[in-house]
């Protein structure tokens, strides 16, 4: 019998008892039972985080008839069992008592799981109670797991008032932990965000991030030989490079990984689609970008320093740092400063984000629906024809709504932002401020046996005119790029606050 495809599974017991394909996370969750007393992990949303904190919880509960076959099976003593208390956030999380509501029903479950009674109505109170009290009566430390930490924060993260609330709440009653270290055996959470130690983590300095640490860069998500060999016959009809051109790319600093939302929905479909970018909403990022009037060509070349792993805090939100954690990119390359730090090099992750999130961008830039200039462009690109190229770029600016220019007269950097999104969103290889032993290309496009070589300005009077086109062959940019065997093509385009819209450009092919 055919094994089922675990979509939407996200309990260890229905995926192991009802016949679903399980990819065994069992070797790193005894390495890190065994290696540490609490631990923190940051990965993007629907990446399979709950599914690994509900197989914790299984082991911790002693329930060996689920792990037979699995790494797990003849290496953990069974017989010890420890109290489990879980708390998943989910629910509605717009004021501060619906979040302690929440709390309490979550620690009411938690009671009646463990038979133990709280006599505090107040979520910290009863949270004390409760670790207490099932150290008390099954004579074994206790197990937190805590999925999603982070959630009431993000539900309101444009409502900054109601996310500090918030945060200060999950601040106390996280703290309740690290004062309660005697009774804790293991202490686990996930989230998507890792706030700075001077926000919600104070409470818990102790805490170590594995989120980075290579060993454990596969805990989440799916890597190619795990789909070669469990999804085997699924693959019958799906063109793997396909579904690696879309679906692979995060790294986590061990192999590549697969979005496993996004490997599912595509092998039981057999089509290719924005699977996990429209399960979530971009909005706030969409807003933070156009609020910062941010130089979007920064995002296909993009390096940051360790604040990638500990700077996100309600009152000064990092774009790229958000970006990072909520799954739009993902880590290149990891290098050293001069001064002997780690940096990162980020971009998106593959075909999917790619397009999807430019596509957003579009929309929310310039009021348009991308996708019919997205195919002119493409196509024209593909034939070398320069001419249409621009002329559809123009037929862009011009139907750019009137109401919008207000917004954009102060966006410097609005022209270069709008090509390089259209020609992102079209999936291909973009090379944002790319750099040559003579300076800087603003844009180079990649799209088959062709390489677009672009220069943008912003210019003021005539005698400007020509400038970009001469600044690419004077300073030679291009010849990074003449060993490839493929056409190149050098091409300025000038524009115009005035007429609001390309008003020159020239063009060369090598």
């Amino acid at each position: 019998m055919l094994a089922k495809l675990p979509i939407g599974i996200q309990t260890f017991d229905k995926m192991r008892t009802g016949n679903y394909i399980y990819v065994d996370k069992t070797k790193e969750a005894y390495e890190l039972i065994n290696s540490y007393t609490y631990a923190f992990l940051a990965r993007p949303r629907r990446f399979g985080k709950s599914l690994f904190i509900d197989t914790l919880k299984n082991i911790f509960e002693g329930n060996k008839e689920l792990f037979e076959g699995l790494y797990i099976y003849d290496k953990w003593n069974w017989d010890e069992k420890y109290p489990v208390i879980k708390i998943d956030w989910s629910g509605n999380f717009q004021t501060l008592e619906n979040l302690e509501k929440t709390a309490m029903e979550i620690f009411e479950g938690v009671q009646e799981n463990l038979g133990i009674k709280c006599k505090s109505d107040k979520p910290d109170g009863c949270f004390r109670e409760l670790i207490r009290k099932a150290y008390k009566k099954y004579n074994q430390r206790v197990v937190i797991l805590v999925d999603e930490y982070d959630k009431p924060i993000l539900d309101v993260i444009e409502n900054q008032e109601q996310a500090i609330e918030n945060r200060e709440f999950l601040k106390g009653l996280y703290s309740i932990i690290k004062s309660n270290d005697t009774y804790v055996k293991f202490c686990f959470l996930t989230g998507i965000s890792k706030f700075s130690k001077a926000s919600i983590f104070s409470g818990l300095n102790m805490l170590v991030d594995i989120s980075l640490l290579p060993k454990y860069g596969n805990i989440c998500g799916y890597t190619e030989q795990d789909i070669k060999e469990k999804f085997k016959e699924y693959l019958e009809d799906v063109d793997i490079n396909e579904i690696r051109e879309w679906y692979d790319g995060y790294w986590f600093l061990k192999d590549k990984i697969y979005n496993p939302f996004d490997i599912l929905q595509c092998l039981e479909n057999k089509e290719f689609d924005n699977y996990w970018f429209t399960s979530g909403n971009p909005s706030f990022l969409i807003k933070l970008i156009k609020e910062r009037k941010y130089f979007l060509p920064n995002l296909s070349n993009l390096t940051i320093d360790k604040k990638l792993l500990d700077v996100f805090d309600i009152e000064r939100i990092d774009i790229e740092v958000l970006l990072y954690q909520a799954g739009y990119l993902t880590i290149k390359e990891v290098g050293k400063t001069p001064f002997g730090t780690m940096e990162y090099r980020l971009y998106f992750p593959n075909k999917e984000v790619k397009m999807a999130f430019d596509d957003v961008i579009i929309e929310y830039l310039t009021g348009q629906e991308p996708l019919k200039k997205k195919k002119n462009l493409y196509a024209f690109m593909t034939a070398g024809d320069i001419e249409g190229f621009i002329n559809t770029f123009k037929r862009i600016f011009a139907s750019i709504p009137h109401t919008y220019w207000t917004y954009i007269k102060s966006y410097e950097g609005f022209y270069a932002s709008i090509v390089y999104a259209y020609l992102q969103a079209l999936g291909i290889d973009i090379i944002g401020e790319d750099v040559t032993n003579k300076g800087r290309i603003d844009l180079t496009v990649f799209i088959g046996d062709k390489i677009y070589v672009i220069e943008f300005k912003v210019i003021t009077s005539e005698h400007q005119k020509g400038t970009a086109l001469k600044q690419i062959k004077e300073r030679k940019y291009h010849e990074k790029y003449t060993d490839k065997g493929k056409e190149i093509y050098l091409i300025g385009m000038e524009f115009s606050e005035d007429e609001r819209n390309i008003v020159g450009f020239e063009w060369e092919k090598i």
